[in-house]
């Protein structure tokens, strides 16, 4: 009696919370060296990526927003890549906070009756064991081994509820001083630090040492010739064709020079922004992978990347931008892709029935899109595989997705692994039932790379310089504005890699030393300007005029 008595008025909620989180790190690390090791799951991401999928639309189109701007104002880098590093942190965060949660729940039944908090422990642990793989389930990505997957997450959540209960067993009188004690405070402490500490940095390190497991971006070596890049070709543009082929490289080359300092006009693929619902993308085995059709077409089917491969393949330089990008802001990027036609894939399947109103593209993520028939019948839309002439990296949709072009990125599902024709005249894809615009068409932006002074000139000059896109509508004009003064017309650096590429500008300014406000704005072919209004990202992407404040 005296032992319980002490370990109820020394063994405090506090101590299960602290005990709770302090081992959950430890588990946390042996999860990452399991996913690591063996691809097994990371129960962290996993419970992100399900709250991203279940809490409303408006709450997660706020968070994505308020994080863009946070990211833009406090200049933290490049926004999809620290913004997927933010993701990751709150989802390790989550998990911890968990674990505290987990080890308060089991001191308060500990009260009670402190020899049976192992046991309390190892149903705890089967809980969270039940509650991980039902979330598993939802998610829809497919373990290689699922038998492996559930045994690993039985394991590690069982132990960690019995070795949390046994410790917490052991706090009361340790914690109290109690002579008969098994452990005295010091050891006591010492262990718990101590083992979690151990445990933590031998599963990180094993993870680091001996992870990263086998590449899953192979294509099958009958991959067409023409897709692939070869030549001297700075831009890849001799490798382009069909409706939306670039320039001659004579053309390219006679166009005026650029301003200093401005982007790169291809982006390179480790740049490229990678917007998803993930916090880790989905890892697909390219050899056993198959795009299914079904649905209303003539002959259902299940295509292979080699086939897909066997295909006549297009290769297109195109632009692409994020819903979610701020003016001015960093998620968009050129590149260029090749893959077949969607059209020609569908007409292996006997082309689509009378019924058929749209084709839902379903990804590996459980993202999904409809296409419409206009869509589907548009030479430019491709189904994607090769990206700058390489397979697709697994960040941005191994094996396969989709590009329709004059969308924005939230139209265009990668790691797809079905499309069905359905009779359903909808277009209330995975963002269109949040709250973002059914349509998603790209609006006229215009951007300010660089602001430069070029001192060998006599006077000196400010070379400005940037682009400007407005989808498959083409840019016609871009003016710059400096402080107050008239608009002035800059010189495009026409003609652009391809008709549905970003066009660069340049605008030679005479120098004056001080602080100086630049704005640009632009106009589309046929002549509307871009909307200068000052508007959210969400529904349908934002407007306002780029302006950087420089003191020369």
């Amino acid at each position: 009696m005296q032992t319980e008595t002490t370990y109820q008025t020394s063994t405090s909620l506090r101590t299960g919370l602290w005990l709770g989180a302090l081992t959950s790190v430890a588990v946390i690390a042996v999860l990452y060296a399991g996913s690591a090791l063996a691809g097994l799951p990371f129960v962290p991401f996993d419970i992100f990526d399900w709250m991203a999928r279940v809490l409303p639309g408006g709450l997660i189109s706020f968070v994505i927003q308020t994080m863009v701007a946070l990211i833009g104002f406090l200049n933290l880098g490049e926004t999809s890549s620290v913004a997927k590093t933010i993701e990751q942190l709150i989802a390790i965060l989550q998990l911890v906070a968990g674990g505290a949660v987990f080890g308060a729940v089991l001191a308060a039944a500990g009260r009670r009756n402190r020899g049976a908090l192992p046991l309390y422990g190892l149903m705890g642990g089967l809980v969270l064991l039940a509650a991980t793989l039902a979330i598993k389930s939802s998610l829809g990505f497919e373990d290689s081994n699922p038998m492996a997957a559930v045994l690993w997450l039985a394991l590690v959540f069982l132990l960690w509820g019995w070795l949390l209960g046994v410790w917490l067993q052991l706090a009361g009188p340790a914690l109290a001083g109690d002579a008969h004690a098994a452990l005295n405070r010091r050891q006591f402490l010492n262990l718990a630090w101590g083992g979690s500490l151990v445990t933590g940095v031998a599963a990180l390190g094993l993870g680091r040492l001996f992870g990263g497991g086998p590449t899953t971006t192979s294509l099958p070596t009958d991959t067409p010739a023409a897709a692939l890049p070869g030549n001297d070709d700075p831009y890849g543009a001799a490798l382009t064709n069909g409706p939306a082929a670039s320039p001659s490289p004579e053309a390219l080359a006679a166009r005026p020079a650029k301003a200093i300092g401005t982007r790169d006009e291809l982006t390179h693929i480790d740049d490229f922004y990678r917007i998803d619902i993930n916090t880790l993308p989905a890892r697909i085995n390219g050899d056993s992978w198959r795009l299914q059709i079904s649905g209303l077409v003539n002959t259902p089917l299940e295509l292979s990347l080699q086939d897909l491969a066997a295909l006549p393949a297009t290769t297109q330089i195109l632009t692409m931008q994020c819903v979610s990008n701020p003016v001015g802001g960093d998620l968009t990027g050129t590149t260029r892709w090749s893959g077949p036609r969607l059209k020609d894939v569908l007409a292996l399947a006997g082309g689509l029935e009378t019924r058929a109103r749209t084709l839902k593209v379903e990804a590996a993520d459980g993202f999904f899109e409809y296409v419409s028939l206009a869509d589907i019948e548009d030479d430019r839309t491709l189904l994607v595989y090769l990206m700058n002439g390489e397979p697709l990296p697994t960040e941005h949709g191994f094996p396969l997705r989709v590009y329709i072009p004059n969308r924005y990125g939230m139209k265009q599902p990668k790691w797809i692994t079905r499309m069905e024709a359905v009779d359903a005249d909808t277009k209330a894809g995975y963002w269109v039932v949040r709250g973002w615009d059914e349509e998603a068409y790209a609006k006229a932006t215009s951007v300010i790379d660089t602001i430069y002074v070029d001192s060998t000139t006599t006077p000196a000059t400010v070379q400005v310089g940037g682009i400007a896109w407005a989808g498959e509508r083409g840019i016609s004009k871009v003016e710059v504005q400096v402080d107050d003064a008239e608009w002035a017309e800059a010189t495009l650096i026409n003609p652009p890699l391809s008709p549905l590429a970003w066009v660069q500008w340049r605008y030679d300014w005479p120098y004056a030393a001080g602080e100086h406000i630049f704005k640009v704005r632009s106009y589309e072919t046929d002549g509307s300007m871009q909307v200068t209004d000052l508007g959210s990202a969400r529904p349908s992407g934002a407007t306002g005029v780029h302006t950087r404040k420089v003191n020369l």
